[in-house]
C-alpha cells in the first residue's frame, strides 16, 4: 500500500501481471484494464442505472443459488446477497465505471460487477478492499456463472425495466392526446391527403387518432416485451453449463424471478440461446416502430402549426424559446424537433442492432455491448422524448378556431358531402366554380336549385361533416344545367 494519503493505492493481480488501484475504489483490476482498453464512448455503464441494478439482481440471485447448492457457504453467500441488495439500492453505482462500448463481449462489464459487489462486501465484513482470499470476485461472486450467461440475461432484465418507465410516459401522452381530442370535439377544419385539402373532419378526430396510435404501440411494446422473458443463466461459457452444478440452473431461475417480479424462464436449449441474440433485434424493432410513428405526429404538428401567418396556422404550440437570434418574434416548433431527433437516432441505433446481430459467430455473440447500449440508449432518449413532447407541447396546444371555421367555410371539399344528393357531376363543376370565385360552396348549390337551405344546412353541419352522425337517405338529384362561369 503507498503511503502517500493523497494518492493511496492496494496492488491487485490477474494472470497478466499486477497493478496498482486507487485504494478507495470497490473495482479492481479487470476493471482498471477495461478503462485502459476501451476509452471509447467516454459513458459509463452507469449512464444505464437499470442495467446495473440487473446486474446486482443477477449476482443476487446467483449467491443464494450457490447457498442451496451448497457451493459458496452461507455466510459469504449472505455477504454477496447483502452487498448486492446495496447497488439494487441505488447505492455505489458510481463505481461501474467501465465504458458501454467494449470489446470481450461483456466481461469488462461482467467483472466491474464481481469486483464491485466483492469489495463491498468486504466492507460489510469489516475487512480491507481487495481481501479476495477471504472474498473472490471470481471464486464466489461469480461462482456457476460465465460472463456469457450473466450478461445477456442482466441486459434482459435492464431492459424489462426500464421498459415500464418508457411505457408509462407513453400512457400518460396518449392521455394527453385524447384529452385534446376532447377539447377539440367540435372544431370543424379541412382534412387533407397528399398535402391537398380533402373533406372536413375536426381536430378532435386528429388528436384522437394520435392517441389511438400511441395505444397500440404500446400494446406492441408490451407484446415484444415477452422476447426479453427467456435467460440462459445455467449456461456459462457455451451452453454446455461445464463448472455449475447440475441444480445450479432451476435454484437460479427461481431466485432471479422471486427478485425481478419477472416471468422468467430458462432457455430450453441453452446452446443456441447463449450463440442468438435475434431477440434484441425483434425488441429493437418495436421500439423503432414507436420512434418513427411518434416521429410522423411531430411532423403533423410542425405543419398545422407552421406560420402562424404565411403557412397552416390551425393550432398554437406553446413558446418555449426565442427562435432566431435574427429574427425578432420568432417561435420555433423545437418540442416536435427534437422528438423527431431522437426518432432518427431510435432508426440508426436499430441498424446498429441489426448489424451487430447478424455479426455473431459461433457459439457466441461478441458484439452485446454495442446491442446493449444501442437498445438502453433508445428507451432512455424516447422516454425522456416523450415526456417533454407531453409537458411543453401537446398539454399546451391550442386550436384556431376562427381561422379554422373560415377555412371549411371556403373549402370545396365540403361539396363531397353533398354529392349523394346532387351528384358527382355537377358537385365537380360547382366545385370548380368555388375554386375560381372563392365563393362558399352552400350557397352555390343553393343559387343552382340543387337544394334549398335548410337541407343544405343540415347536411353541412359539424355532425354530418365529420362522420360523426350519419346521412339521411338521399334527396332525388335534380340536374339542372349548371352555370361554371365567373362573375
Amino acid at each position: 500500500m503507498a503511503s502517500d494519503a493523497t494518492s493511496r493505492t492496494r496492488t491487485e493481480t490477474d494472470s497478466l501481471g499486477s497493478l496498482e488501484i486507487p485504494a478507495d475504489a470497490y473495482w479492481g483490476i479487470h476493471t482498471a484494464r477495461a478503462l485502459e482498453n476501451f476509452p471509447i464512448s467516454k459513458r459509463p455503464i452507469s449512464v444505464y442505472p437499470d442495467l446495473i441494478v440487473a446486474l446486482a439482481m443477477v449476482k443476487q440471485a446467483s449467491a443464494r443459488a450457490n447457498r442451496d447448492i451448497g457451493v459458496v457457504s452461507g455466510e459469504k453467500a449472505d455477504l454477496i446477497d447483502r452487498a448486492a441488495q446495496r447497488v439494487i439500492d441505488g447505492h455505489h453505482h458510481d463505481q461501474f465505471v467501465v465504458g458501454v462500448i467494449q470489446g470481450g463481449a461483456g466481461t469488462s462489464t461482467n467483472m466491474n460487477a464481481n469486483e464491485v459487489i466483492t469489495n463491498i462486501a468486504l466492507e460489510i465484513a469489516g475487512r480491507e478492499k481487495g481481501d479476495y482470499d477471504f472474498l473472490s470476485p471470481i471464486d464466489h461472486t461469480n461462482r456457476s456463472q460465465s460472463t456469457n450467461d450473466v450478461y445477456p440475461t442482466a441486459i434482459k432484465v435492464g431492459l424489462a425495466l426500464t421498459l415500464q418507465t418508457l411505457l408509462s410516459e407513453l400512457a400518460l401522452l396518449r392521455r394527453s392526446f385524447s384529452a385534446k381530442a376532447v377539447e377539440f370535439h367540435d372544431v370543424l377544419k379541412v382534412g387533407r391527403t397528399q398535402l391537398q385539402d380533402a373533406v372536413p373532419m375536426t381536430l378532435g378526430q386528429e388528436f384522437h387518432g394520435f392517441a389511438t396510435t400511441l395505444g397500440a404501440d404500446e400494446s406492441r411494446l408490451r407484446e415484444n416485451a415477452f422476447l426479453l422473458a427467456e435467460i440462459n443463466m445455467g449456461a456459462t461459457a457455451i451452453g454446455t453449463g461445464i463448472t455449475t452444478h447440475s441444480g445450479y440452473g432451476a435454484a437460479v431461475l427461481g431466485h432471479l424471478r422471486s427478485i425481478t417480479g419477472l416471468d422468467l424462464e430458462t432457455a430450453s436449449d441453452l446452446v443456441e440461446s447463449t450463440s442468438d441474440t435475434g431477440s434484441f433485434m425483434s425488441f429493437s424493432a418495436s421500439l423503432k416502430r414507436n420512434a418513427i410513428k411518434l416521429s410522423k405526429i411531430c411532423n403533423d404538428l410542425r405543419l398545422l402549426s407552421s406560420g402562424p401567418q404565411a403557412g397552416f396556422g390551425e393550432i398554437n404550440l406553446p413558446a418555449r424559446q426565442a427562435g432566431s437570434s435574427i429574427m425578432p418574434g420568432k417561435v420555433n416548433p423545437v418540442i416536435p424537433e427534437v422528438v423527431n431527433q431522437v426518432a432518427f437516432a431510435v432508426a440508426g441505433a436499430d441498424t446498429t442492432v441489426t448489424m451487430a446481430v447478424e455479426a455473431g459467430q459461433l457459439q457466441l455473440n461478441a458484439f452485446e455491448p454495442v446491442i446493449a447500449h444501442s437498445i438502453f440508449q433508445s428507451i432512455t432518449w424516447m422516454r425522456q422524448a416523450t415526456w417533454t413532447l407531453r409537458v411543453n407541447c401537446i398539454d399546451g396546444i391550442t386550436a384556431n378556431r376562427d381561422r379554422l371555421g373560415a377555412m371549411v367555410g371556403s373549402s370545396v371539399g365540403v361539396i363531397t358531402a353533398l354529392t349523394p344528393f346532387i351528384g358527382y357531376a355537377a358537385a365537380a363543376a360547382l366545385a370548380k366554380t368555388a375554386l375560381l370565385t372563392g365563393r362558399n360552396v352552400g350557397d352555390l348549390v343553393i343559387e343552382a336549385g340543387l337544394m334549398s337551405r335548410d337541407e343544405v344546412t343540415k347536411q353541412l353541419s359539424p355532425a354530418r361533416l365529420s362522420g360523426l352522425q350519419a346521412m339521411t337517405m338521399a334527396i332525388p338529384i335534380i340536374a339542372p344545367t349548371v352555370d361554371t362561369t365567373t362573375e
